[in-house]
């Protein structure tokens, strides 16, 4: 039975009911908490979802780390349980008094404030987290894994479109590593900048094709004081760009 509830559910394509907002330059994507709830109960009407409370209060706070609330849902007999931080558009844990923290370094550096929650904070943090709770039953799941399209719909996708570019990321990788080991001499040709694309796209590009290390990703935007590599503005991208070039690595 559990086997089909996550097949029914992980095969529904949600696209039409997402939104995306941006935090920093990235873009986030959320599904829409009424359309995620009234597709699983035309599905499953027995399914029902609680808002755990702790003395009377629908989430858990920690003067250190902040607030965190839970959901639990059923269907079919089979209990999830899910948990979210309340956090402010830059997903920083927010706590019960605005706070400052400092992203980047040297001339990147920079202070910010995270703003105080209140219960309008912790009610948005309470239906996400009913969201992503679904999705541990498969509704819109593939959003979390960063794909564009639930399973189903990606399998039926023509296997020569979906081939080309896993050999084109190898090769991509190929000349990166090479790029990598082998500094550049006076005697190369000159580089020449990818035309149409931007400095930040270049970068996320070239971290894809050249499948760098999470370690690697984070240690970049920590340097620039960014939480994802499509944060970066123009200037820190150049600044990377110019870094890598130096040391014979080709973006």
């Amino acid at each position: 039975m559990a086997k089909e509830v996550f097949k029914t559910l992980n095969a529904i394509n949600v696209n039409d009911h997402t939104e995306k907002k941006k935090s920093g330059g990235a873009d986030l994507t959320y599904l829409s908490w009424p359309y995620a709830w009234a597709e699983v109960k035309k599905l499953f009407p027995d399914a029902h979802y609680e808002i755990e409370k702790f003395n009377g209060l629908p989430y858990v706070f920690d003067p250190e780390t902040g607030y965190m609330v839970y959901t639990t849902v059923t269907i079919d007999g089979i209990t999830h349980e899910m948990w979210l931080p309340v956090m402010d558009g830059a997903n920083k844990a927010m706590k019960n008094k605005p706070y400052k923290y400092v992203t980047g370094f040297g001339q990147y550096a920079k202070e910010k404030t995270c703003e105080a929650a209140s219960m309008f904070d912790v009610n948005k943090t309470i239906m996400r987290c009913l969201v992503k709770n679904l999705a541990m039953f498969g509704l819109g799941l593939y959003i979390y894994a960063g794909e564009d399209l639930p399973e189903g719909d990606a399998d039926e996708q023509p296997q020569e479109q979906t081939a080309a570019p896993k050999q084109d990321t190898a090769k991509n990788a190929q000349k990166a590593q090479k790029a990598t080991e082998a500094p550049q001499t006076v005697n190369n040709p000159p580089k020449t900048e990818t035309p149409g694309k931007s400095a930040v796209e270049r970068v996320q590009s070239f971290v894809v094709k050249s499948r760098m290390k999470a370690e690697s990703i984070m240690t970049v935007c920590k340097h620039y004081g960014v939480n994802t590599i499509g944060e970066m503005t123009e200037e820190q991208a150049q600044d990377y760009i110019k870094q890598a070039q130096a040391k014979g690595v080709e973006i």
